[in-house]
């Protein structure tokens, strides 16, 4: 297209978009960098999930009628891979070629290609099925991976570039559940448990609050750190597998960068919180003042606000096509603390972080409520629900 033409267009106040429908055709090469993001708000990429269903916890930033803005280039307020890890003081850490596994629902046809362009424009090593860095599977473990969901595929987008931007030299294995029921997903978590190399598993899903006697078999791994997104629509009470006593809670944050510089964080508005009715605290959280009479969230926190903190990503606008974009959500932030795990190169437990309060940033600003009691959707000195203990600052508390 002439620049003149595009120029124009801009000026006027059009943008390219394209809808999260199945089937309509992108623009990958041909569109503008958008670096103007008036109008834009963030939405949900999941729908409501059903009884014994999970749904997904991304969010992108969508225009006035629901379409991805699409762009060549990653959008100007997009925290990108170099400014993920100033921020949470990650610069000299090595996963060593520790595995992190993502769990998610359905398929992603071009998850390879796009993950690629991900790792290509920010000078990452590669990342493919051929040098053994990435590995796809079905639930299973097997290669009859499952029918297309682009909001379950973009899902997938924001958890493979999250560990790329946390850990690049951290290995990526994709579990990808026949559909978004507590069966399947469970199982998807226990064939990535049982692969070897696996330290750190993410789960960016919730539903309602559930018991460990029904689904805990699916989360107990000792040795290895699973963790579990809280949810986006602020205090709500407890979200399963994040309730679980097995899996550490990833609650979110509004991070503000400046290039580099961390300048503040913030309880994000939507993080999800509350106190499960059915499973035992965590170890070690009893000294924290939760005011939960069982399992408290979040544990820890990382960035998922998507307007401010939200991630640079490459996903899917439609079974063909992909396009730089701006996620966020908690699902932004648990695959985000699983690569800070697979860093640390340690034990691997829920317990650690309450053992070393003092190496985790602590967010102490911003609201999720109203909630009936203060800590549990308001941020404070120590624990709070909505970030938990906090934000990383280095590998220590991991």
């Amino acid at each position: 297209m002439n620049k003149r033409i595009i120029a124009a267009l801009l000026g006027a106040g059009a943008l390219a978009v394209t809808t999260v429908t199945a089937g309509v055709q992108g623009a990958d090469a041909a569109s503008p960098h958008l670096t103007h993001l008036s109008g834009l708000h963030a939405q949900r990429v999941c729908a409501t999930p059903a009884a014994g269903h999970a749904a997904c916890m991304s969010k992108v930033l969508v225009n006035s009628k629901g379409a991805i803005p699409q762009a060549t280039k990653p959008l100007s307020t997009a925290l990108s891979p170099a400014q993920v890890r100033a921020a949470y003081g990650l610069n000299g850490t090595s996963g060593a070629g520790r595995t992190v596994a993502i769990v998610d629902a359905y398929g992603y046809p071009n998850l390879e290609r796009d993950l690629t362009i991900y790792r290509n424009y920010y000078g990452m090593p590669a990342c493919t099925t051929a040098n053994h860095c990435l590995t796809i599977i079905d639930q299973n473990g097997g290669t009859s991976l499952p029918r297309t969901d682009v909001g379950w595929s973009q899902e997938q987008a924001l958890d493979v570039d999250a560990v790329s931007a946390t850990c690049p030299d951290c290995k990526i294995l994709v579990v990808q559940a026949k559909s978004s029921s507590f069966a399947n997903l469970g199982t998807a978590v226990n064939t990535a448990a049982r692969t070897p190399g696996v330290v750190a598993i993410s789960n960016s899903y919730g539903g309602g609050d559930a018991p460990d006697t029904t689904y805990g078999k699916y989360y107990n791994h000792p040795g290895i750190a699973v963790t579990a997104s809280t949810g986006d629509n602020g205090y709500q009470g407890g979200s399963y597998p994040a309730s679980s006593s097995y899996v550490t809670a990833v609650g979110g944050t509004t991070l503000k960068m400046t290039g580099s510089t961390r300048v503040g964080e913030t309880v994000w508005s939507g993080a999800g919180s509350g106190c499960s009715t059915y499973n035992a605290a965590v170890a070690g959280s009893s000294t924290f003042g939760t005011g939960c009479a069982k399992r408290a969230m979040a544990d820890v926190s990382a960035a998922a606000d998507p307007n401010t903190g939200g991630l640079s990503v490459y996903a899917p606008t439609s079974t063909r096509s992909s396009t730089w974009s701006q996620y966020g959500g908690t699902s932004e932030s648990s695959p985000i603390i699983a690569s800070v795990y697979a860093l640390a190169g340690g034990g691997y437990s829920n317990t650690t972080p309450y053992s070393h309060p003092g190496s985790l940033n602590d967010v102490v600003s911003g609201s999720n409520g109203p909630c009936p009691t203060s800590q549990w959707c308001n941020a404070r000195a120590g624990w709070d629900g909505p970030t938990g203990l906090g934000t990383p600052n280095g590998t220590g508390a991991f």
